[in-house]
């Protein structure tokens, strides 16, 4: 499980534990800028008794994804799942983000996944089995305002999902991506968003820095009470890898403001799968038994 410093991660590894898998929940520089959310964690799976260890995990690195899977294949034999939580929010104007701004949050929300896919297919192949899940976000199909790289950054995460997971499948590798819709509690997104670099232009767009200014609290007005929220996608992750193969959803919504996207999804779906019959790999659509 990457990111499981706060949020979905924090509560999904723990949720995990509790109902008796073996997780390794990984984070950036537990040794120093998450010592106190690693101890933490720890701590709570020694109160509850369950098997779950913290790890060092930095997905904008490929060594440092290299190291941490061979960390949890050397300690606990064999790789079943790996769970891309990881991710960034930024708030802004889009032309207010440089190049850079947009990079790094690709680098992270997308090319991160990829990094960790490529430390874990190699185990996932020799076994023929595993499971490639990934928090992904209903916001590729909402696409709301004042957060643009970050849409960017989620469809591009969705798209290597899909794609991946056609190799993936012929070697009966399932995917699963968790879709959770706008949440403004049990996150820090929100509070710790980045910001465009640009100023200048930021400025230049001031005549809407009150719709800005209540976007949080917008989105929150848009949520359906009772709410299953951050918890909630932890729930639906236990779930899901809880079924058995060949059962498990390609996609999965959780979503507090009923945007509608499980209508979208489900037309994308047979859209590019009639296509991939068309172009005669209708076997890789879903993962082969071994």
């Amino acid at each position: 499980m990457t990111g499981a410093g706060t949020g979905i991660g924090n509560l999904a590894a723990l949720q995990l534990a509790g109902a008796g898998h073996t997780v390794y929940a990984s984070m950036r520089d537990v040794a120093r800028r998450n010592a106190d959310r690693a101890t933490a964690m720890r701590e709570q799976a020694e109160r509850k008794g369950v098997d779950l260890h913290v790890i060092e995990l930095d997905v904008t690195s490929q060594e440092s994804a290299d190291t941490a899977v061979r960390t949890v294949a050397d300690q606990h034999g064999t790789l079943d799942v790996v769970i891309n939580n990881a991710g960034h929010l930024n708030v802004g104007y889009v032309e207010a983000f440089t190049d850079q701004d947009v990079m790094r949050l690709i680098d992270v929300n997308a090319i991160g996944a990829h990094r960790v896919n490529r430390a874990v297919l190699p185990y996932f192949r020799q076994r023929r089995a595993g499971v490639l899940m990934y928090v992904g976000s209903t916001i590729p199909v909402t696409t709301p305002p004042f957060l643009g790289p970050y849409v960017v950054s989620k469809a591009a995460m969705d798209a290597l999902a899909v794609v991946t997971a056609y190799e993936a499948n012929a070697f009966g590798i399932e995917t699963v991506i968790v879709m959770p819709g706008a949440i403004t509690e049990g996150t820090e997104h929100f509070p710790n968003a980045g910001r465009a670099s640009d100023q200048d232009v930021t400025a230049a767009y001031s005549a809407l820095d009150p719709l800005v200014e209540r976007n949080e609290h917008a989105t929150a007005g848009l949520l359906k009470h009772p709410l299953m929220g951050a918890a909630g996608v932890a729930e639906e992750i236990v779930r899901v890898l809880g079924l058995p193969f060949g059962e498990k959803p390609f996609r999965t919504v959780i979503d507090d403001a009923h945007a509608g996207v499980e209508r979208v999804n489900d037309i994308a779906y047979e859209t590019r799968a009639d296509f991939v019959r068309r172009l005669g790999f209708a076997g890789l659509l879903s993962p082969s038994r071994s």
